[in-house]
């Protein structure tokens, strides 16, 4: 083992460390915590201070997409104007590991006249900050991970970890839920995933068809003028089957004569179904855990409205 892999298996195992020991610190005040937010009508303000800054941006970002209004502000620029921005049914969530960081502690003068409520992520709980505030989460850490103890790698990585637990509490106790999350998320393949639904996928219009009695032939050319690599086997409103194209081939490699195949003796009994108000996310859960290749989409009264082909629209090769 080189020395670097030795050395940086030695800063995970700090931090992870680290990590386990906050966890046996969560008490009471994490729920003070939550309970401050939930009751709040206004939005948490992230407030931090060099990498705390930067770590309040990821857990600001996080509650925002996760169900709780929230943003953060950089306490200099606070100073200069930005306090404005902070109404008085605001909760501040304020970063400092050492709780005396000049420039959070500027602000609070102007939060405890406002009667914002403030939340601590410090190190020291008895520092200024941690006297000023309604709840203290404890995100101390025994050391840094640096060599030197000093830059700041896992107490950012406490207080990044704090932040999630807040952020993923409060969005159960909201009762956040997947479309929730899609609708901040629109721009990307898993809010794409999400919000669409099957009607808005499946091919509706001439669907390739064929009956139980119609020959082999016939049946390869349904599946052939209708390009979707399947034909729905009916008698009238009802569906029997469906064949795919793997059904062909394998007649082909069969004992049976092809020329004297009928629709029935090759196709599937049990197609698998979707309802077209099904997330399109679901169906593509249920293609890749049944291996197969399409489903067939039905009313809620059991009518074949449309075929949903999953193999178009995954980046994963098609199961056959």
């Amino acid at each position: 083992m080189t020395q670097a892999i030795e050395l940086a298996r030695q800063v995970l195992t700090m931090e992870i460390q680290a990590l386990e020991a906050m966890s046996t610190r969560i008490d009471r005040e994490f729920e003070k915590a939550i309970d401050i937010v939930l009751k709040t009508t206004g939005r948490v303000v992230v407030v931090g201070m060099g990498k705390s800054g930067l770590i309040g941006k990821k857990i600001a970002a996080t509650m925002a997409s996760t169900g709780t209004a929230a943003f953060s502000v950089h306490p200099g620029e606070a100073f200069h104007g930005d306090l404005g921005m902070i109404r008085p049914a605001d909760v501040a969530l304020m970063i400092s590991n050492s709780g005396e960081t000049e420039e959070l502690i500027r602000l609070l003068p102007f939060l405890v006249h406002q009667k914002n409520a403030i939340i601590a992520l410090t190190g020291k709980k008895d520092s200024t900050l941690g006297r000023h505030a309604d709840v203290v989460l404890d995100v101390s850490v025994e050391r840094e991970a640096c060599n030197i103890n000093l830059a700041p790698t896992s107490s950012t990585t406490a207080t990044l970890v704090m932040g999630d637990a807040l952020a993923v509490v409060l969005s159960i106790k909201r009762g956040f839920q997947p479309e929730d999350f899609a609708r901040f998320h629109p721009g990307g393949s898993l809010g794409r995933r999400l919000l669409t639904r099957v009607a808005d996928m499946m091919h509706k219009d001439n669907l390739p068809i064929c009956g139980q009695d119609d020959s082999f032939k016939d049946v390869v050319h349904v599946i052939n003028r209708g390009r979707l690599g399947l034909a729905l086997v009916m008698q009238e409103d009802k569906l029997l089957g469906l064949i795919t194209d793997g059904d062909v081939r394998r007649a082909f490699d069969s004992d049976l004569d092809y020329k004297a195949i009928t629709a029935s003796q090759i196709m599937t009994t049990k197609p698998k179904s979707v309802l077209p108000d099904e997330r399109f996310s679901d169906a593509e859960a249920l293609v890749r855990s049944q291996k197969v290749n399409a489903l067939v989409v039905k009313s809620p009264e059991g009518k074949v409205i449309g075929i949903l082909q999953i193999h178009d629209l995954i980046a994963d090769e098609p199961i056959l």
